[in-house]
């Protein structure tokens, strides 16, 4: 094979497809929810310089006046262009994105990730779903069409689908909308699969219909501290539109080599609650139709439980093509790392990427002493202990006495 025909080298970069933008740089809202001070410029700081994450899906591009403000990035020349889509700043590429709520009859509203390779065609799709929006300024709007409606629009613009946090009970397709993909989506129509905080590979391989997708794990980040709390180690040429489409592909050596996400019990809805009594109920109970303590059937099912209506398999399968998956604690989820001693060990030792899974136990002892170092390095090797997050809130780690 000649020089200028050989394929490119690979290398491995952290991805998190799933940023919300709070506001836009003029203040104007964009998700309501979200921080104001996430603005598109400040997730691009916040990924380059201190996260480590090379490739940011930011799913609120299709607001205009998030467009306004990649216009004067480009313009400045802070941000440019990549010609195999996407806008570069220093050592991170945003890929434009759109989080849109669909709703059908005979279920609940859910969301579905939508990236397009430029800003151009983002604006494209813009123009399409203004008609069909109530606000198309403002995050996670829902749209009047089905969700087929969209996956086609969205295809033939040269997009990608990816349903979001695909079991939550609220907003997840699996979750709360449909028993099966194909009953709300063309199934080889969809890039890959947003697992959620509160699910991993391993709940997911007790469905055979997902057997064959890519499975993501991103951070749904409201605020800046949140970027990368789940993300992805992706195997490609550079952080690009067309090279994550070849990696969710499995095409030319691309792929996703590693799931980074939170162990399911730290998300908000692992186990079931009741909203009566505001309390999770307990694992023998997940499927229960009203809650054992009260009797209330108001219960907002976990996704242990749901995973668990959905299974077609006792044992989960684990395909050949799917990477391991590494459970990840985020540095705000450790006792003792406040904002003071985060902004300390980002300063003084790197990116969090680097402290939660490069660096060593006596290189972290020296910043945030024995304890902390000692917690991190439990977290990677699997042997902290938590507690169930349930309702809405996150699990916590457990005083653990081999740490």
């Amino acid at each position: 094979m000649s020089a200028d025909k050989r394929e490119p080298a690979l290398r491995p970069i952290f991805a998190d497809l799933h940023v919300h933008i709070g506001s836009s740089g003029a203040g104007e809202p964009v998700k309501i929810s979200a921080s104001r001070q996430l603005t598109f410029q400040a997730i691009a700081e916040e990924a380059s310089a201190r996260k480590g994450i090379a490739l940011v899906g930011v799913i609120d591009c299709h607001s205009p006046a998030v467009q306004t403000d990649i216009d004067r990035l480009l313009d400045t020349g802070e941000m440019t262009e990549e010609p195999d889509g996407g806008i570069r700043y220093r050592r991170t590429v945003i890929l434009p994105g759109g989080e849109i709520e669909v709703r059908e009859p005979g279920g609940g509203p859910f969301h579905l990730l939508a990236f397009l390779p430029t800003l151009a065609a983002m604006r494209e799709w813009t123009a399409w779903m203004r008609p069909r929006m109530k606000n198309v300024n403002l995050s996670s709007q829902r749209i009047r069409a089905t969700a087929r409606e969209l996956q086609d629009e969205l295809l033939g613009r040269g997009g990608l689908l990816i349903p979001a946090h695909v079991f939550t009970p609220h907003r997840g397709l699996l979750g709360c909308s449909a028993d099966r993909l194909s009953e709300r989506l063309d199934p080889d129509g969809i890039a890959a699969i947003e697992l959620g905080l509160s699910a991993d590979s391993a709940m997911a391989g007790h469905l055979s219909e997902l057997d064959h997708y890519a499975f993501l794990t991103n951070s749904d980040a409201h605020s800046a501290g949140m970027i990368g709390r789940e993300c992805n180690e992706l195997l490609l040429a550079e952080p690009t539109f067309a090279e994550l489409a070849k990696a969710l592909r499995g095409e030319g050596g691309r792929r996703v080599a590693a799931n980074l996400g939170l162990h399911p019990k730290l998300g908000k809805y692992h186990t079931t609650y009741c909203s009566s009594c505001r309390r999770a109920l307990p694992p023998d109970a997940e499927d229960a139709a009203a809650c054992p303590g009260c009797g209330s059937e108001r219960l907002v099912r976990g996704v242990a439980g749901r995973v668990a209506q959905l299974a077609d398999r006792e044992k989960p399968f684990w395909p050949p093509h799917r990477p391991p998956y590494r459970h990840q604690v985020p540095l705000s989820f450790f006792p003792g790392i406040g904002p003071r001693m985060r902004e300390r060990m980002l300063g003084e030792l790197g990116t969090e990427m680097e402290i939660l899974h490069r660096l060593s136990r006596d290189a972290i002892a020296s910043t945030a002493g024995e304890k902390l170092a000692d917690a991190i390095v439990a977290a990677r090797e699997g042997r902290l202990l938590f507690s169930a997050g349930s309702g809405g809130a996150y699990g916590r780690i457990e005083t653990n006495p081999g740490v």
